[in-house]
């Protein structure tokens, strides 16, 4: 035995609901999907001409994509129409892996695990991680905080109506997961208000002159040390540091500051190695929508 019960509203309730109608709407397609894949795919930032390179602008991305590249990853295809809000950590670049076990799905790792997944697709590196020697691994970390320190600061400063905009707006807050150019100098510049004053601490100043001669200096080291050598610290095969380096010269090469990019334009020796490796990195990949070899 069934009933059915139905409890009517009092009319000035209906009456209160109705000011406040409820209305469907169909759903809205997303300006992007994790569409399955059938080969990794990693998602980087655009590149500068998207309809003729697959060199992201972005040096975050570029340094993954070179690393991969020079690890002997080969035939990866590419994504750009994802934002850095829809990847994983809200960061760039993701690579985007097919599974097999499971057809239809796929499987997004972020920045952090390429190494691994490099690993397992071409083998580990060894204890020394591809470096001649004790002494060339333990050099490297010197050089990678360099290059994201000194070289980093030159290659995202502001310009100067920009930083006085950012000095006048208290309450702005970074918009990217990528560090503040102060935080990348040592020692940090010191705040624009200091205790004894009535305002309150807000902001920094930023010498240019001296953000521009640590950048010289740290440019003029990097020649001297690569000399005429196949890789840099003398490393038989590529290295992180060789993928680290190559994204910044790239990006350096292509920037609209002359100042900075005149520094590299200058040593030939570094501009030689940049196009050599740019061919190796490009091999790497291709565009969109582009069938895979295998």
């Amino acid at each position: 035995m069934s009933s059915r019960f139905s409890l009517a509203l009092p009319a000035p309730l209906r009456h209160f609901f109705a000011l406040f109608p409820l209305y469907e709407y169909p759903p809205v397609p997303a300006p992007y999907a994790a569409r399955p894949v059938d080969a990794p795919t990693l998602w980087i930032r655009a590149p500068r001409v998207p309809t003729d390179d697959v060199l992201s602008a972005d040096v975050e991305c570029l340094k993954w994509q070179a690393y991969l590249a020079l690890r002997g990853c080969h035939d990866i295809a590419l994504r750009w129409d994802v934002s850095a809000d829809g990847a994983l950590e809200g960061q760039l670049p993701n690579l985007q892996l097919p599974a097999a076990a499971t057809p239809g799905e796929s499987t997004l790792l972020p920045a952090h695990l390429l190494p691994g997944w490099a690993d397992a697709r071409v083998g580990a590196l060894d204890l020394l991680e591809g470096y001649a020697d004790d002494a060339a691994r333990d050099e490297s970390r010197a050089w990678v905080a360099l290059m994201e320190g000194n070289v980093h600061a030159a290659l995202v400063r502001p310009p100067v109506f920009l930083a006085c905009l950012r000095r006048a707006r208290a309450d702005e807050r970074p918009r990217s997961a990528h560090h503040a150019v102060e935080t990348m100098l040592s020692p940090p510049p010191a705040p624009l208000t200091g205790l004894s004053s009535l305002i309150p601490p807000y902001g920094t100043h930023i010498d240019r002159s001296a953000v521009e001669l640590q950048y010289k200096e740290a440019i003029a080291s990097l020649s001297e040390r690569l000399g005429t050598d196949k890789w840099f610290l003398g490393s038989d095969a590529p290295t992180a540091l060789d993928a680290l380096i190559f994204a910044y010269l790239h990006c350096i090469l292509h920037c609209k500051d002359n100042t900075v990019r005149i520094e590299v334009t200058r040593r030939v020796n570094l501009v030689a190695w940049e196009r050599r490796v740019q061919a190796l990195v490009r091999a790497a990949f291709r565009r969109p929508d582009t069938p895979s070899e295998s």
